[in-house]
C-alpha cells in the first residue's frame, strides 16, 4: 500500500512538473514569437509614416497653389485651401497611393477632419496629446490588443499607430494618424500555434517518461534493499544489502552494511565479554568459598593458614570490586554525565596519578616519569580528567615489562592542552589499533588474562575525553611501546 502510494505521489509530481515545464516553454515561445511579430509590424508602421508625411506636405502645397490659381477669384481663403487639401487626400486614398495602412487627420482639439475609407479612426489618447505638445513624432502605440489571445484562439494584436504632427493651412497644428492592422503578423502567430502546441505535448510526454523511468529505477533499488533488510530481520545476519552502483542508494547500502558489521563485532565482543566476565567472577567466587571452607575447618587451629586464607579472600574480593567498578563506570557512561567547570593544574593532577601508579607497582621496578613542577592551567572537571589519565597510566604500566618506563608529558598548543602517556611495552599490532577503544575489546586475549583486564578501561577513558570536548589517538610500534595522545580544550579561565 505504501509503495503504491509513493508511486502515485511520484507520478503526480512528474505530471505537475511536466505540465509546469511545458507550460513555461509554451508561454515563453509564444511571447518570443509575438514580440518578433510586433517588432516587424512596428517597423512597417514607421516605414509607412515617412511617405505619408511627404504626401501630406505635397498635397498641402498643391492645395494652396490650386486655390491661388482659381480663375473664379475665390482667393486663398483657409476654408478653400483646407477643402482642396482634403479632396487631394481623398484622391490619394481612392488611388491606393497611401499604401496598406489607414489614415486619419485630427486637429488640435481632437476633432476628426478626415480619414480613409476603411475607417481607421482611433480614440483620443495621451499618445496623440504628447505628439501635439512635443511637435515631433512619437513611438509606435498599440491599441486594443488582447495579450495571450493567440495561445487558445486567434491572435489579436489590435492596431498599431504612429502619430505624426502636421501643419494645416491657416489652422495650425494637427495630427496625422498612420494606423496599421497587423493581420499578416497575426496569421503567422496563428500558423505556429498548432506545431508549437504539438511540440509542447511531445516534450511533456518525454519529460514524464524520463522522470517516471528514473523514479521506477530508484524504487526498484529501494525494493532490493527492503528485501535484503527483511532477510536480515528474519534472522539471516550474514545477508548484506546489495551495494548497487556508485550512487546515493549504493552509498546508503554501504553505510548500512558497515553498521551491520559494527553491530556484529559489538555482539561478538559483548558475548566474549560475558564469557570472560563470568569466568573472572566465577574464579574469585570459587576461591573465596574454598578459603571460607578452609577457615571453617582448620582456621581456628592454624593461625598461618587463617592469615593466608584471609589474604586470599581480600585479594579475590578486590578483584571482584574492580570488575564491578568498571561495569558501573560503563553503565554511567551511557547516561548523560554533567562535568564541572573549574580551573585546575593539569601537571599537578598528572603527578598525583603517577605517584599512585608507582605505589601500586612497587615490586615491578617500573620508572614513572611525569611533568615538571611548572603549572599548566585549564578549565574543566579535574576528577574526570584525572580518571581518564589514570586509566591510560595504569594501562601503560600493565603492559610494560619489569624495569620498563611509563612517562607523562604535557604541553600547551594554542587553545588546547596535550597530554601524552607513553610506555616501553610490547606495543599494539596494527590490526588491533582501530578497535582498542571499542568496549569489551582486548587486543591480546592471553596477555589480558595475565593482567586481569576486562577490555573496558580505554573505552571509559575515550568516553570521558570526548564528553569533555577532547580527542584521543594512539600510535604504537611492536616491540617499542605505545603513546596515547589526549587533546583537551583549555576553556576560559
Amino acid at each position: 500500500m505504501h509503495r503504491t502510494s509513493l508511486k502515485i505521489r511520484l507520478l503526480g509530481l512528474s505530471v505537475a512538473f511536466s505540465a509546469a515545464l511545458v507550460g513555461a516553454i509554451l508561454l515563453v515561445t509564444y511571447l518570443v514569437v509575438t514580440k518578433a511579430m510586433r517588432d516587424t509590424a512596428e517597423a512597417g508602421v514607421a516605414q509607412l509614416a515617412v511617405p505619408a508625411k511627404v504626401a501630406f506636405d505635397r498635397r498641402t502645397e498643391m492645395a494652396r497653389e490650386s486655390v491661388a490659381a482659381d480663375p473664379s477669384g475665390a482667393g486663398a481663403s483657409s476654408a478653400a485651401v483646407e477643402k482642396a487639401l482634403l479632396d487631394g487626400l481623398d484622391e490619394l486614398d481612392s488611388t491606393g497611393a497611401l499604401g496598406a495602412a489607414g489614415y486619419a487627420l485630427h486637429d488640435a482639439s481632437g476633432e476628426l477632419l478626415w480619414s480613409t475609407t476603411d475607417g481607421h479612426v482611433l480614440p483620443a489618447g495621451p499618445a496623440r496629446a504628447r505628439v501635439l505638445a512635443a511637435g515631433a513624432s512619437g513611438d509606435v502605440t498599440q491599441y486594443g490588443a488582447r495579450p495571450l489571445s493567440g495561445l487558445l484562439g486567434s491572435a489579436d494584436m489590435g492596431d498599431l499607430a504612429m502619430h505624426i504632427p502636421v501643419e494645416l493651412p491657416f489652422s495650425g497644428a494637427a495630427v496625422l494618424d498612420v494606423v496599421y492592422s497587423p493581420h499578416r503578423e497575426e496569421a503567422v502567430i496563428d500558423s505556429v500555434r498548432a506545431p508549437m502546441t504539438l511540440l509542447a505535448v511531445i516534450a511533456a510526454m518525454l519529460s514524464l517518461f524520463i522522470m517516471q523511468s528514473g523514479a521506477a529505477w530508484v524504487l526498484g533499488l529501494v525494493e532490493v534493499l527492503r528485501k535484503a533488510a527483511d532477510s536480515i530481520q528474519a534472522g539471516e545476519p550474514e545477508v548484506r544489502l546489495p551495494e548497487v552502483g556508485d550512487n546515493e542508494v549504493g552509498d546508503l547500502a554501504r553505510s548500512i552494511n558497515e553498521v551491520i558489521r559494527k553491530l556484529d563485532r559489538r555482539a561478538e565482543a559483548q558475548a566474549r565479554f560475558v564469557a570472560d566476565a563470568s569466568h573472572e567472577l566465577a574464579t574469585p567466587v570459587a576461591g573465596i568459598r574454598g578459603y571460607v571452607n578452609i577457615l571453617r575447618v582448620w582456621g581456628a587451629e592454624d593461625p598461618a593458614l587463617r592469615d593466608e586464607a584471609v589474604g586470599a579472600i581480600d585479594r579475590e574480593s578486590r578483584r571482584m570490586a574492580r570488575l564491578c567498578a568498571e561495569l558501573l563506570s560503563l553503565v554511567r557512561g551511557d547516561r548523560e554525565t554533567e562535568f564541572r567547570s573549574v580551573r585546575f593544574d593539569v601537571n599537578a593532577r598528572c603527578r598525583e596519578v603517577l605517584a599512585d601508579a608507582a605505589t601500586r607497582n612497587l615490586g615491578r621496578q617500573l620508572e614513572f616519569i611525569g611533568p615538571g613542577e611548572g603549572q599548566l592551567a585549564m578549565v574543566g572537571d579535574p576528577d574526570r580528567v584525572e580518571e581518564a589519565i589514570s586509566i591510560l597510566v595504569d594501562n601503560a604500566a600493565k603492559y610494560s615489562q619489569a624495569g620498563g618506563q611509563v612517562s607523562v608529558t604535557t604541553r600547551r598548543r594554542r587553545d588546547h592542552v596535550l597530554v601524552e602517556v607513553s610506555d616501553t611495552g610490547a606495543g599494539i599490532p596494527d590490526e588491533d589499533l582501530p578497535h582498542i577503544f571499542d568496549r569489551f575489546y582486548r587486543s591480546d586475549a592471553s596477555r589480558s588474562a595475565e593482567t586481569g583486564g576486562f577490555g573496558l578501561g580505554l573505552a571509559i577513558a575515550k568516553r570521558i575525553i570526548e564528553a569533555a570536548g577532547g580527542e584521543i589517538e594512539v600510535r604504537s610500534t611492536l616491540g617499542s611501546g605505545s603513546t596515547f595522545t589526549v587533546r583537551l580544550p583549555r576553556g576560559r579561565p
